[in-house]
């Protein structure tokens, strides 16, 4: 079952950010501090490889009851039953992934625009992520900054909740709540830290006295 409450602080997995660091530890690490939930992002592995991390991921978050979303692939949230999966616009459509996955497996899709966001929440998106409200050096295909204010128009404008993405830190997390959003989600401000676990608390305190 969705809970929206679990977005507040959004975990996305990059092994390129990870310096070498094993990436199980780095989510235990993550959890430890306070994720809410984990987003595995492979886009260079094989789809092999892909299965095998998102198995050993997926029995790491459930232990400790963490939602695993899986980013892009719908056949691997699939295969290794994950509790969500996270679309971009050039994904699959998200009616076909519904079709696919069927009522139980949330999902997500990255919208900027109240008529993009809307149009996933009518094929069966269950929330929506938007963004680069910052500037973001951990994406290659983030796209232009779209700030502040059209992240609070997706927010103000939709029935679903809305998770903030790109270039968000501890200095700026609780914007991201005041405009609207249900929470943060981040790379490199929690996988790129020296201390992941204690990157992961400072965002959790930041962001639970702003709720």
């Amino acid at each position: 079952m969705f809970d929206p409450s679990e977005l507040l602080l959004y975990a996305c997995t990059d092994r390129g950010v990870l310096a070498g660091r094993d990436l199980l530890q780095a989510v235990r690490q993550a959890i430890a501090g306070g994720a809410t939930m984990l987003q595995l992002r492979e886009k260079e592995a094989s789809s092999r490889e892909f299965f095998q991390l998102g198995v050993a991921v997926h029995e790491l978050t459930a232990a400790h009851g963490v939602p695993l979303v899986i980013n892009d692939r719908v056949d691997i949230a699939q295969a290794i039953g994950a509790e969500g999966l996270h679309l971009g616009q050039s994904d699959l459509p998200v009616a076909v992934a519904r079709r696919i996955l069927g009522p139980d497996v949330f999902i997500g899709v990255s919208a900027n625009t109240v008529a993009l966001a809307q149009q996933a929440l009518d094929e069966g998106a269950d929330y929506i992520g938007t963004g680069p409200v910052f500037a973001t050096g951990s994406t290659t295909d983030a796209g232009a900054v779209i700030g502040l204010e059209a992240l609070a128009e997706v927010a103000k404008g939709i029935s679903a909740p809305v998770v903030g993405i790109g270039g968000i830190n501890a200095e700026n997390a609780a914007s991201i709540l005041r405009a609207g959003a249900a929470g943060v989600a981040l790379i490199a401000d929690i996988f790129g830290a020296a201390d992941i676990e204690a990157a992961a608390a400072k965002l959790r305190d930041v962001l639970e006295l702003k709720k």
